[in-house]
């Protein structure tokens, strides 16, 4: 399993979110680049970006921060305000690794498409951002009302191999994995999972390697410093 440590940008800052809720966001380091740079020194060679500002308003506001972590050599899958395919050739042009597609996943389906037709199954994956599993969009303020299997069914119809699942009652709170919800996705499709949210320990990435998971990501978890990022790659990768 890939273990993907997670920096997460707004206004240029390094931030984390309680459950998703803006209200709550708070700076968790000072430098991105930085911050890339010790995630590569522990060993990891990939790299899990949210840009929130375009996923709340569609306005990416941090090109520049991109380019720069690039230059680290670490694999970025960036997500967060990718809505047309003009946005997912300038992400890859600043040196993302692979995009991310949420809101706009729901909302056009076709852009998904598209997406798969031009970068191919391995550059593009779906992100489903869930509560109470029902599908959330546009930062997670917006009900869709799409139950999370079924949607999740739909994209793999579609060709989508990589799916990254949060679960927001989890996100940002160190309490846990949604383990259950996380096996029932991969009973509903055979695509590669990523788990997102709740990761509160070593133990807890041991416990998602052994479901047989393509990758985690680790966000609060390692600001906090519950999780030791070198011995969770070396434990399962």
């Amino acid at each position: 399993m890939l273990i993907f440590p997670a920096i997460d940008l707004k206004d240029g800052q390094v931030v984390r979110l309680y459950k998703g809720d803006f209200a709550t966001v708070h700076q968790v380091a000072q430098d991105p680049v930085a911050t890339a740079r010790a995630f590569l020194d522990a060993g990891a060679g990939h790299l899990h970006m949210v840009d929130l500002d375009g996923a709340k308003d569609g306005q990416r506001r941090n090109s520049e921060i991109l380019r720069s972590v690039a230059k680290t050599g670490l694999r970025i899958e960036l997500g967060g305000g990718l809505r047309s395919m003009e946005d997912l050739e300038a992400v890859f042009a600043l040196g993302a690794w692979r995009a991310v597609i949420g809101s706009a996943a729901v909302s056009d389906p076709a852009l998904v498409r598209a997406a798969l037709e031009k970068y191919g199954p391995e550059k593009i994956a779906v992100g489903i951002d869930a509560k109470d599993g029902s599908v959330r969009t546009a930062g997670w303020q917006a009900d869709s009302r799409l139950d999370y299997l079924a949607f999740a069914k739909s994209m793999e119809t579609l060709g989508v191999k990589y799916l990254i699942f949060t679960d927001i009652d989890t996100d940002g709170t160190l309490t846990g994995p949604a383990y259950p919800r996380l096996a029932a996705l991969q009973e509903a499709v055979d695509c590669s999972i990523t788990a997102s949210g709740g990761v509160s320990s070593n133990e807890d990435l041991r416990k998602l390697a052994k479901m047989g998971l393509y990758a985690a990501i680790v966000g609060k978890a390692w600001y906090a410093g519950a999780v030791d990022l070198k011995q969770a790659v070396e434990e399962c990768q």
